[in-house]
């Protein structure tokens, strides 16, 4: 029975919170998760912050509260844990807009280029890959590579066409950047901004770098029709660090998926955080609630182990992730 009324929300955290001591787990959830989830939650981040988690923890269980890509990724740096996500559907759009076989045939179109890939993708992808990274250390990754191998290094980038395009922007350096998106962050649009800046004058802007209206906002901010000073490109982890600075009364628009306002709203209470566009809502993150948490737990389902011979190719490059901040 998955019904959830606000009156028996906080039994049923009190239960997972048993259930997850009993089992010796942690929870895990990321930033776009509901918010009683959220709040039941070991830890809460970006998916820079969780894999740090997952490859550090004691706990003889993490259950991932996020979506499957996620878990394998738990899966590669912990194989040693049990892993298990409280609904295997939660899947990713922009994971899915790269395969394997795909990302073969695009390293065999250039041969000796270094792969670059979003986090968000599957096991089978990141086997494939020379490097992993995140929003929050794309152009980090990016950088360390041209040290590495010199400034002329062919890289192919992907999935997250707009991701590639601010690396692309913030490096000055054109790369090979694969077409993908994912559909929540490419429906916020340039119209969305305009609108909402219009209504709030003087607000922050806060964007996360897949948004399908990134590279516009970069092009404004360039040529002068934007003003640059109130305009943050940030990860889910840059946003909470700006939350945590912001002063009393201080306004910011965000341009991301809408579960986000929970944590920025916790971590600065005395600040208005208003959605770029309301509608910006993952399917896939709000599949995982808190009973289905409390089953995970309780039931020790549904767990994701990824094959030991993809796990082993892919742990280098989510390594090279991780120790690169």
């Amino acid at each position: 029975m998955n019904l959830l009324t606000l009156e028996n929300v906080p039994a049923l955290q009190a239960e997972v919170r048993e259930l997850a001591r009993a089992r010796n787990a942690v929870i895990l959830a990321h930033n776009y998760q509901v918010p009683e989830v959220q709040d039941v939650a070991d830890f809460v981040g970006d998916s820079l912050g969780l894999s740090r988690q997952a490859a550090s923890t004691d706990a003889d269980a993490i259950v991932f509260c996020g979506v499957h890509f996620m878990a394998e990724t738990a899966s590669i740096l912990s194989p040693d844990k049990t892993v298990l996500i409280p609904d295997l559907e939660a899947g990713c759009s922009l994971a899915d807009s790269i395969t394997a076989d795909e990302l073969r045939k695009w390293k065999a179109e250039h041969p000796g280029a270094v792969v670059v890939m979003y986090v968000n993708t599957s096991a089978e992808v990141k086997a494939e890959t020379d490097y992993c990274c995140t929003s929050s250390n794309a152009v980090a990754v990016v950088e360390h590579i041209y040290r590495e191998h010199g400034p002329d290094t062919e890289i192919l980038f992907g999935p997250d066409m707009w991701l590639g395009a601010y690396v692309e922007q913030r490096t000055g350096r054109r790369m090979h950047v694969w077409s993908g998106e994912c559909h929540v962050h490419a429906g916020i649009r340039p119209g969305d901004i305009e609108a909402t800046r219009a209504a709030h004058p003087g607000a922050d802007f806060l964007i996360h770098p897949e948004c399908g209206c990134s590279t516009s906002v970069m092009e404004y901010v360039a040529a002068g029709d934007v003003e640059s000073e109130g305009v943050h490109m940030l990860s889910t982890g840059g946003m909470l660090d700006y939350a945590r600075q912001a002063r009393p009364g201080d306004t910011a628009i965000v341009a991301t998926e809408t579960g986000m306002l929970h944590p920025l709203r916790q971590a600065a209470p005395d600040t208005e955080f208003i959605a770029a566009n309301e509608a910006a809502t993952c399917r896939f993150m709000k599949m995982i609630t808190l009973p289905k948490l409390r089953d995970s737990l309780r039931d020790l389902v549904h767990e994701v182990r990824v094959p030991q011979d993809v796990a082993g190719r892919a742990r280098l490059p989510i390594e090279r992730m991780v120790a690169i901040s």
